[in-house]
């Protein structure tokens, strides 16, 4: 059976028919109307009806990024999408008459990775998302773990640094403070800033602007073998493991998962990742250690694991 996946992001929303190996066969997008709940329902419900009328398609996930309650129907609250406590599941459902399942996009994300991708032959796997924050979605025993108010696994806002730098989740000390992209361009820009000609290549990229030193622009230039750069990627590189060595004594998974646009620097993140977390684990040497890898399914991950939730 093919299910829809909708994966609701803050510009645009993507859905596609996904079917039961996890392959994407067709797939639409729209643009995510501006905190407009009903709206956003009837965007939903255009891309379902779209993707029926060349599929036949039993059910419908959507993943989107807020707190979504225990039953998988209502979003608590998503911020940048203006919800607050709105009955996501049965606003589409009753535009388009198949049962729908509603899940944090994060979580959606990790169950397509442990489903199809990189955690693929784990039954326990953590995936982390560094992004402009940290997302995160946990699989135990084989099964999504939601905590019982459908709110777990928000894994970036845990605290490595008590008092530490400010949150916007109006906390001190998150590890998305420290271990995310918006971590990675302030260390970037702060060694541009105090040292120009150190940073010359990242600033030669950004066309002289410390402003402009982001993300794509320290990647670049640490694939190119910039030592600035790669020191940008080590010290994020070195926050990042010991964040997975605290989750490995708290669930000992059999592999972690990261993606995220972070990622796309692929060993320059992942060497330096994997030696934090080697050094801070608990228990080392004697304890046997999880598997640190890439996320292999990118941007489609939310649509693969949303539709693959419906059908289950």
């Amino acid at each position: 059976m093919l299910t829809i996946g909708v994966d609701i992001g803050g510009t645009k929303v993507a859905a596609g028919a996904v079917d039961d190996e996890g392959r994407i066969l067709d797939k639409v997008k729209y643009p995510t109307p501006s905190h407009d709940p009903e709206g956003l329902a009837d965007v939903v419900a255009r891309a379902v009806h779209e993707l029926r009328g060349r599929h036949e398609c039993g059910a419908v996930g959507v993943g989107v990024a807020g707190f979504v309650d225990e039953d998988r129907a209502t979003v608590q609250v998503a911020v940048n999408l203006g919800l607050h406590g709105y009955p996501l599941r049965d606003s589409v459902q009753d535009r388009v008459g198949l049962p729908v399942v509603v899940e944090n996009d994060a979580n959606a994300a990790a169950w397509a990775e442990a489903r199809f991708g990189a955690g693929r032959g784990s039954d326990h796997i953590v995936c982390v998302t560094l992004g402009t924050g940290i997302g995160g979605g946990v699989v135990l025993a084989g099964e999504l773990y939601r905590g019982h108010f459908g709110a777990a696994a928000e894994v970036g806002h845990y605290r490595v640094v008590p008092y530490g730098r400010r949150c916007a989740c109006g906390n001190h000390g998150c590890w998305e403070q420290y271990a995310s992209g918006r971590a990675l361009v302030a260390e970037a820009q702060d060694r541009a800033r105090t040292d120009p000609q150190a940073t010359e290549r990242m600033l030669k990229l950004a066309e002289g602007e410390t402003e402009r030193v982001q993300g794509p622009v320290v990647t670049q230039a640490a694939l190119e073998g910039d030592a600035a750069a790669l020191e940008c990627f080590a010290a994020v590189g070195e926050w990042v493991g010991l964040g997975l060595a605290d989750l490995a004594a708290i669930l000992d998974p059999a592999c972690f998962v990261i993606g995220g646009g972070v990622s796309d620097a692929g060993s320059v993140l992942l060497d330096p990742v994997r030696s934090s977390f080697a050094r801070h684990v608990s228990g080392r040497p004697h304890r046997r250690m999880a598997r640190v890898r890439l996320a292999e399914l990118g941007g489609e991950a939310g649509i693969v694991g949303a539709g693959d939730l419906a059908r289950r």
